[in-house]
């Protein structure tokens, strides 16, 4: 066994490069400065006897064999941070850092309820929030930058462990008057494919309202524009189509303010199902599933077909 080897400073340096690209990013990235750095990389190539990242004047590049090493550098890291959080989860449950990542079709809706009741039954957590599309959660959590996410199923998110937390119900959202003699819970038949609004790809909840319509035309017609279900609300409200809508999103006040009518979808599957997902074989597991609980203590209250808009009736 070699008796010099990197540090996991000088791996966390590499990595931070290979991920942002720019020593002045992955500087700040690891809070320290660009020259703190170049000189650890510096050094953990001098330690290895080989050229990991060739520097020019505007470009980073990684030789073939950097890129292996900081990818192995990545898993190194990951392992370390294991070992911590196999000490905290023999410790105090839900103490210390936890990194959970939600997508956003859920953060803005479920954590307003949510974060008050961690703060005051688990004061010693510190939570850190990053919201991310889906598949970029999934990778941020096999690369170790999460320990857990939020998000919604079906979606293959790789090798994890997860914990079903309850359905969200899809509704159809549309103008008020349009039609104008709504049923009380509407058939994927009746949606306009021509009229149809969803999310841009990336967004789950798209691939979720596709699916539980079962209407293959619908993702050849279907405009996908909007970037966030507030966008496309204001496009409903102002008549430009029609849209499907997660439960917790019309419980949360999305369509408060508007004239927009909001109908269950009667289909087979009309739900998503939201879950939190955490790596396969993760010291926290029993930690994961007791936050999971609370979670899942939050389940909204599924009531009857209504009308949803600031006015109601």
């Amino acid at each position: 066994m070699s008796v010099y080897l990197p540090t996991l400073k000088q791996l966390q340096y590499l990595v931070a490069l290979l991920e942002h690209g720019h020593f002045g990013h992955a500087a700040e990235a690891c809070f320290v400065t660009q020259s703190t750095l170049s000189a650890g990389l510096r050094e953990l190539e001098s330690l290895l006897g080989v050229t990991l990242v060739e520097r020019t004047r505007r470009v980073v590049r990684f030789t073939p064999l950097g890129i292996k090493i900081a990818e192995k550098g990545r898993r190194v890291l990951r392992e370390a941070e294991d070992l911590t959080d196999l000490a905290r989860a023999a410790g105090k449950p839900l103490s210390g850092e936890l990194r959970m990542g939600v997508i956003p079709t859920i953060a803005p809706f479920l954590l307003p309820k949510l974060l008050p009741r961690l703060r005051r039954e688990w004061p010693e957590l510190k939570l850190f929030l990053r919201e991310e599309i889906t598949p970029a959660a999934c990778d941020s959590l096999h690369r170790g930058q999460l320990d857990c996410i939020l998000l919604a199923l079906p979606y293959n998110c790789g090798e994890v462990d997860s914990a079903e937390l309850f359905d969200d119900r899809l509704y159809v959202a549309f103008p008020e008057n349009q039609p104008p003699h709504p049923p009380a819970r509407v058939p994927p038949s009746l949606i306009d494919e021509t009229q149809l609004l969803l999310l841009e790809d990336g967004h789950c909840l798209k691939d979720h309202a596709l699916a539980a319509c079962n209407r293959p035309e619908l993702r050849a017609e279907a405009a996908m524009l909007g970037t966030s279900l507030h966008t496309l609300v204001q496009m409903v409200d102002n008549g430009l189509g029609t849209t499907l809508l997660p439960e917790m999103a019309i419980d949360a006040g999305i369509l408060d303010g508007t004239r927009i009518v909001a109908r269950p979808l009667d289909a087979e599957h009309p739900s998503r199902r939201i879950a939190l997902a955490w790596r396969k074989g993760s010291p926290r597991d029993k930690e994961f599933r007791l936050l999971a609980d609370a979670l899942r203590s939050e389940q909204p209250a599924h009531g009857e077909p209504r009308r949803q808009s600031a006015q109601g009736s």
